[in-house]
């Protein structure tokens, strides 16, 4: 079971060793849990409290729990309830659960197990649903609803602000996120701002499971028990643990290894894990994310994630574009990584000049957000005035002239002994701006000085 310690369970029960039964379980299971012993206390703890769920008794004085749960749908058509039922009860069950009931459990409760199904399911078609209404609002927004959230990934991209919309739709579901992108796009970035607009109250965990094998992955993520091997000498608490109640950030598991996908995969399906040795299994409170620099293609081909795992690990999908197709964000950038320099360095901020951002614009950035932040370093060293050019750059200096639309103020056209038609001038240059846009038409009509219907329109003309 997994739980947040935001997450509250209202247990309406008139019999006080089951009410005391079911409280001291969930309150173990790590929930904040508030107990009723009549209809009309537990509809006032209801009113107060809010509880994320509510566990509703059937038959009780006062208010039974017919009258109980029809005020509760009256105030709040989403929070499931679990009704508990005596045998020689189905047709109040039946009732029930035509009156807006999620489940229904049947006393004596042998194996609280089946309770804790029952919840699990419970609580995630809730976030579910809680999701897809924030997903439903963010589409109405223009950007993020708390953009604080986000503000450690600088940008003025409308694509990237899209997905900021889309990550915090679905910030608050139990479901996996899976951040693709290259190498350097930030994907450790948007995964802490995932994490930060949960509003989950535990830590942010990030481990590297690239080149782990199976026993090492398993002993860092699930941790183990005295004596589980040779050497083990004491228990040790896996990455699972520690982040429980947060986030767990699961980075290149795009090469993980096929033992450690069917590990991983029984506890995404399961929602428990067992450290090493251990034969109790220990609820799964951690939310799971996961990046990877290859391709989303890549990730379902003959060497890529075994099927079954890529689908439970993939529900929700998030692909950040790498800096070449957004280069409205490389000013920002690079006045930010300049600012973080010369503060480290305890100089000046030094002007940038036209040439360079523009050259900037045009380099092809394979490094991406972070090879331009070590650039940017890279060349106030090398700089001693107090203005900053394309000079101080190394790798722009070695692009060649044809690679850059601002490498020469010659006309271009100057040293040919014939000019093309003006058709064929405007195809050549349309494509060339897709190329260098990565087929985006947004940013290609940026690069082009036009507005984006104007180049779908010439493009469809052909």
């Amino acid at each position: 079971m997994n739980a947040a310690t935001s997450t509250s369970i209202l247990i309406i029960e008139d019999e006080p060793l089951l009410r005391l039964t079911l409280g001291d379980h969930m309150r173990d299971m790590g929930f904040e849990v508030f107990e009723a012993a009549d209809g009309q206390a537990g509809l006032d703890l209801f009113r107060t409290r809010r509880p994320s769920l509510v566990t509703l008794d059937l038959r009780m004085d006062i208010l039974d729990g017919h009258e109980v749960l029809a005020a509760i749908r009256q105030e709040d058509h989403e929070v499931p309830v679990i009704i508990i039922s005596g045998q020689g009860q189905m047709d109040d069950v039946i009732r029930a659960l035509r009156a807006g009931a999620f489940d229904y459990i049947q006393k004596p409760i042998y194996d609280l197990a089946i309770l804790d199904h029952a919840v699990d399911r419970a609580l995630e078609r809730s976030a579910l649903r809680h999701g897809n209404a924030q997903l439903s609002r963010s589409f109405l927004a223009e950007g993020p609803q708390r953009p604080e959230d986000f503000e450690q990934m600088l940008t003025t991209s409308t694509r990237m602000r899209d997905i900021f919309r889309y990550c915090e739709a679905v910030a608050q579901s139990p479901e996996p996120v899976l951040i693709t992108g290259e190498t350097g796009v930030g994907k450790e970035l948007l995964a802490r701002a995932l994490h930060r607009s949960s509003r989950r109250s535990g830590p942010f965990v990030a481990v590297n499971v690239a080149g782990l094998d199976s026993q090492v992955f398993s002993d860092t993520l699930f941790g183990h028990v005295r004596g589980a091997f040779t050497g083990a000498d004491r228990p040790r608490e896996g990455f699972m643990e520690r982040a429980a109640g947060g986030t767990l950030f699961l980075d290149e598991i795009g090469d993980l290894s096929p033992q450690a996908q069917i590990c991983l995969l029984r506890v995404l399906q399961e929602r428990e894990y067992h450290p090493l040795g251990c034969d109790c299994p220990r609820p799964l409170r951690a939310r799971i994310l996961a990046a990877t620099n290859r391709q989303f293609n890549e990730l379902r081909g003959s060497t890529g994630l075994r099927s079954d795992f890529f689908f439970r690990l993939a529900t929700h999908v998030v692909t950040l574009p790498p800096l070449r197709e957004r280069p409205e964000d490389i000013p920002l950038l690079a006045k930010h990584f300049l600012e973080e320099a010369c503060a480290a360095l305890g100089r000046p901020v030094p002007e940038c000049s036209c040439p360079l951002l523009a050259r900037l614009k045009g380099y092809p950035f394979p490094g991406n957000v972070r090879e331009l932040r070590a650039m940017v370093h890279d060349a106030l060293g090398r700089s001693t005035s107090g203005r900053l050019g394309p000079d101080a750059f190394p790798s722009l200096a070695a692009l060649p002239p044809e690679d850059s639309a601002f490498a020469s103020p010659q006309n271009p056209f100057s040293g040919l002994s014939s000019l093309p038609s003006l058709r064929a001038a405007a195809e050549a240059l349309v494509a060339e701006a897709m190329r260098r846009a990565g087929g985006v038409q947004k940013v290609a009509a940026s690069i082009l000085g036009i507005t984006p219907q104007a180049l779908s329109e010439r493009l469809r003309r052909g």
